[in-house]
């Protein structure tokens, strides 16, 4: 008995449709019965209705056997991205934290003009998870109703109810609890829950749920629409939409999710492709069903690459062995918003059918794109009778093509052509090359109207094939994309089989995927990640997990009338807005103001004084990730607080000062957050901390005065840590730090090893806690007895050692460490906008250089000592990918060989080795010096976002002459760390 599946895929150009058999999936055509592609119209269900119409007539299925209809549309975002008051909802925060997270408010992260149609209040309310699950403080119900009928008196109707901790909430959901209480008050209100929308790391995740709350009234609607468009044409199966990471969602459940489909374009391509050319779940022979040119042998075990070549540009994603594309490291910006759904990692260049060749008149020299005529092809392409040659034209007078009029492409010189094919072909070896995640052969997918460019063999690709259908490869993936069940939980092992814990969560995933509507012994694990928590000594660590399984097939021919599309007459509101919008609505992240030249600005320095403003603090944000050696933190919160700072009264009291100018008794004081990355990016600070530990402290001393303050960490988010309580004590912070970079414990600091007690110090946190250490009979003491507290508080504390006087800081901090992370950030940022290299840029600052550029082929991490020790493993680089890259004589004596880069929290040496990693043959580089992980976008990657595949450079940069002595070699060399080997 046959079931059909139909998919729809609505982009900003154009509507695709195309129609399945799913008992046909395995044959030749592979269960495709028909495509359509029509051009997306200004009210967008009308051009569904015209592809869709067009499937069913050329395939003349029976109707009745229309298991689903599946749509893909980027258009629930566009508002957001336009900050678009008509379609947006102003939306309440309630935040389940107790007396956490209040150093970062709700919004904090969206630009001014969003925020201002957007925030509807805020509330921080009793609540919230510790990351064993236990509770901060259990739900206040009265103090829920006051708030809702605060919310409602402000005339809110939208509101977004943000748990700390609450995607590993799975015993009595606080979140879900305080939604049922709001709607016993008002059950018209519109409410989303951040457990529905993301995973741990709450300022994304609640900035995602605060979007999802605003479109819910344009997304249902838009969703009204699409069930009418399918009920107009007799259709009474149920309506999925599809969701970024390649699954579905019911249409009614996407009504409440919107914001979880607002990308899912892009990866209904890639997996689209896959199916077609037989590749990811269920792989089948390509002889049979698809068209390719076979090269170089073939090989049963191949990395999978799509490349899809449009008008303009051409796309490039590698493909997971279970057939889902690589997703990118960091995070998605949309609308200018930080959200945490993580997208298919892309690599596009300017390369299409529209791609413009030019030939110079006087050196006969001949260039290919990026400029492209796009969508005017058909107008302005020599082979159409226009006056403009395009790539399209080289193959036109190759032969290769049948478009067009080729007569009217016989006069291109010869010279031309071969010049503009060497191009082409070199252009997409090299994306290919940079997007190999390993040593496997290469089997290219290609997809786009743009495939015809590939006429011959590509050097390093094993095969290139070309499926059928694949004008409609974001139609079909759509069509068959599966469902889904995900679990994110943090567990404790307690003497626990870690093993055992990774059992249960798969159990549970694959129970989630079953219930959502996947066939149940098809439903498998294509996702385990374990990442141990940080700075814990009970062996705490996060568990992901992802099963995914077909639809299922029901039983019957007649499905029931009232399964999800509604019919014609249901609800007659108007339809979405009349305006076509782009294909994807995502931001490039780390934008700095626009329109500002960062070339020509300087801070704004008076009378040797320096005082910050925001786009210092984003600049020194970046620096201080690259100073963190893989350690220390994300910067992002510490300055999404120093700008609020900034715009709430602290410009011209934040400020820097040289230490050359502290008087030899100036006092200065220290503070800095203390705990585990894993729990503080998601049981925010309260941010007072830091202030009551240094007010306790000078009580402790007498009541001395401070004159200042230094930075016990330039590295990660301890570099921005002390600004805020400087302000508030209006003192000015000294361009320096104990360490130069970042260490994991608190006597990695130069001022330690010489001789400076840490002593007396303070451990606080926001419920009051304050613990005093008078004294310890060494260093390492003081660092044990901190940590074994700061378990104790939750891993989410501050520390606040003793103030040293300014001749001590003179004599024995690291000057200047402040400076050096702006200087270092703004490289980064130049780069990043001039499309220039990065690694190239930051080479002239802090005699940094390149040590290695290579992908990451292997992660190892446990829990040791209450710190993350591990390794990563680099292969290297092919000769194209360095192009253009100054390197150090190490590096360009790589060639075959591999880099691994121990860590303990930070990175501790890096060695070239074989390509096992348990041969080294030359070790480049050891602590105290600075090695640094960075990504393709020149920021940072620490050591806890290190993940297989990622493409990077190694940088290293020579440490403070203070650890180069003999006691600070001890301390923070190679011995301090216990490892065998010399400093280098």
């Amino acid at each position: 008995m046959a079931f059909y599946r139909v998919g729809v895929d609505v982009g900003g150009t154009n509507t695709d449709a195309a129609i399945l058999d799913i008992s046909a999936c395995d044959t030749a055509s592979r269960g495709v019965l028909a495509s359509y592609k029509t051009f997306t119209t200004t009210d967008i269900t009308s051009g569904i209705e015209t592809a869709v119409k067009a499937i069913l007539e050329a395939s003349q299925v029976d109707l009745n056997r229309i298991i689903a209809v599946t749509i893909g549309t980027t258009h629930f975002i566009n508002a957001v991205v336009e900050a678009n008051a008509r379609e947006l909802s102003r939306v309440a925060v309630l935040r389940l934290c107790g007396p956490f997270t209040r150093q970062i408010s709700p919004f904090a992260d969206f630009p001014p003009k969003l925020r201002s149609i957007l925030d509807g209040g805020s509330f921080f309310l009793d609540g919230g998870l510790e990351f064993n699950g236990e509770q901060i403080l259990p739900l206040d119900y009265e103090q829920i109703r006051q708030a809702t009928r605060h919310l409602i008196h402000q005339g809110v109707r939208s509101a977004a109810i943000v748990g700390v901790f609450s995607p590993i909430d799975h015993v009595s959901p606080q979140e879900e609890t305080c939604r049922k209480i709001m709607l016993e008050v008002d059950s018209d209100l519109d409410i989303t829950i951040s457990r529905d929308i993301g995973p741990v790391g709450l300022l994304e995740r609640e900035n995602a749920t605060i979007l999802n709350s605003a479109i819910l009234r344009t997304a249902r609607r838009l969703i009204k629409g699409f069930k009418r468009a399918i009920a107009v044409l007799g259709l009474q199966c149920p309506l999925y939409l599809s969701r970024n990471d390649g699954t579905i969602i019911a249409a009614d459940e996407a009504s409440n999710l919107p914001i979880t489909t607002f990308a899912s374009g892009p990866t209904n391509s890639m997996i689209g492709a896959a199916f077609l050319a037989g590749y990811g779940r269920r792989s089948v022979s390509t002889n049979n069903h698809a068209k390719g040119v076979k090269t170089n042998g073939d090989s049963s075990e191949s990395q999978v690459l799509v490349v899809d070549i449009g008008g303009t540009t051409t796309d490039v994603c590698a493909l997971l062995p279970s057939g889902f594309p690589r997703l990118a490291p960091g995070f998605t910006e949309v609308g200018g918003v930080r959200t945490a759904f993580s997208m298919p990692e892309v690599r596009s260049v300017g390369l299409g059918g529209g791609s413009i060749v030019q030939v110079d008149a006087e050196t006969e020299h001949v260039t290919l794109g990026p400029a492209s005529v796009g969508n005017l092809l058909t107008q302005q392409a020599l082979v159409f009778g226009g006056r403009t040659m395009t790539a399209t034209d080289i193959v036109a007078a190759m032969g290769k093509t049948e478009l067009g009029h080729p007569s009217l492409v016989s006069e291109i010189p010869a010279i031309v052509v071969e010049a503009a094919r060497k191009r082409i072909k070199k252009i997409l070896e090299d994306v290919i090359e940079q997007m190999k995640f390993s040593a496997a052969p290469v089997h290219v997918l290609l997809v786009g109207g743009g495939a015809l460019l590939v006429t011959e063999s590509l050097e390093g690709v094993e095969r290139c094939i070309r499926p059928m259908h694949s004008e409609a490869a974001n139609a079909v993936g759509a069509a068959i994309s599966e469902v889904s069940g995900d679990v994110d939980l943090i567990e404790a092992l307690k003497g626990r089989s870690e093993k055992a814990l990774v059992a249960a969560a798969c159990e549970k995933a694959i129970g989630l995927a079953i219930e959502r509507g996947a066939t149940a012994d098809d439903v498998r694990i294509v996702q385990i990640t374990k990442t141990p928590l940080q700075y814990v000594n009970n062996g705490a660590i996060r568990i992901q997990v992802r099963a995914v399984g077909k639809l299922r097939t029901p039983d019957v021919v007649r499905l029931p009338e009232t399964n999800g599309t509604g019919s014609a007459e249901d609800d007659n509101e108007p339809e979405a807005r009349p305006q076509v919008e782009p294909d994807i609505a995502v931001d490039v992240p780390h934008q700095l103001q626009v329109g500002m030249d960062l070339a020509t600005y300087r801070p704004e320095v008076k009378q040797g004084v320096w005082y910050v403003s925001e786009v210092d603090i984003e600049l020194i944000s970046t620096g201080c990730g690259i100073l963190g050696t893989g350690g220390g933190g994300p910067t992002h919160y510490e300055a999404l607080r120093c700008k609020e700072i900034l715009r709430t009264g602290g410009k011209g009291r934040m400020r820097i000062i040289c230490p050359e100018s502290l008087k030899d008794n100036d006092l200065i004081g220290f503070g800095s957050w203390y705990g585990a990355p894993g729990v503080s990016n998601e049981r925010i600070v309260n941010g007072g901390e830091i202030d009551v530990g240094v007010d306790t402290l000078l009580k402790v001393l007498g009541g001395q005065k401070l004159n200042g303050f230094l930075l016990d960490e330039v590295g990660g988010g301890n570099g921005l840590s002390i600004f805020s309580t400087a302000v508030n004590y209006n003192l000015p912070v000294v361009d320096g730090d104990t360490m130069g970079r970042a260490f994991p414990a608190m006597y990695h600091s130069t001022t330690s090893v010489y001789g400076h007690p840490l002593t007396p110090c303070c451990i606080t946190d926001c419920r009051g806690v304050i613990s005093i250490l008078m004294g310890a009979d060494s260093p390492d003491r003081v660092e044990k007895v901190l940590r074994s507290t700061a378990i104790e508080l939750g891993l989410g504390c501050a520390v606040c050692t003793n103030p040293l006087s300014g001749k001590s800081i003179k004599s024995h901090a690291v000057p200047r460490t402040l400076s050096l992370a702006w200087y270092l950030g703004r490289a980064i940022h130049l780069a990043r906008r001039k499309k220039t290299s990065y690694i190239e840029a930051v080479s002239h600052i802090g005699k940094a250089r390149l040590i290695f550029a290579g992908k990451i082929i292997d992660v190892q991490r446990n829990i040791s000592d209450g710190y993350t020790k591990g390794h990563v493993l680099l292969a290297p680089l092919s000769l194209e990918e360095q192009e253009g890259v100054k390197t150090d004589s190490h590096s360009n004596r790589q060639a075959d060989k591999h880099m691994l880069i121990p860590f303990q929290n930070e990175y501790l040496y890096a060695a070239l080795t074989d390509p096992t990693g348990k041969e080294a043959d030359q070790i480049i580089c050891t602590v105290p010096e600075l090695i640094s992980v960075l990504g393709q976008d020149g920021e940072a990657i620490g050591s806890q976002d290190l993940k297989y595949g990622l493409r990077v450079s190694v940088i290293a940069m020579p440490a403070h002459p203070l650890w180069k002595t003999p006691q600070g070699l001890r301390v923070g060399g190679p011995q301090g760390f216990g490892l065998e080997i010399p400093f280098l």
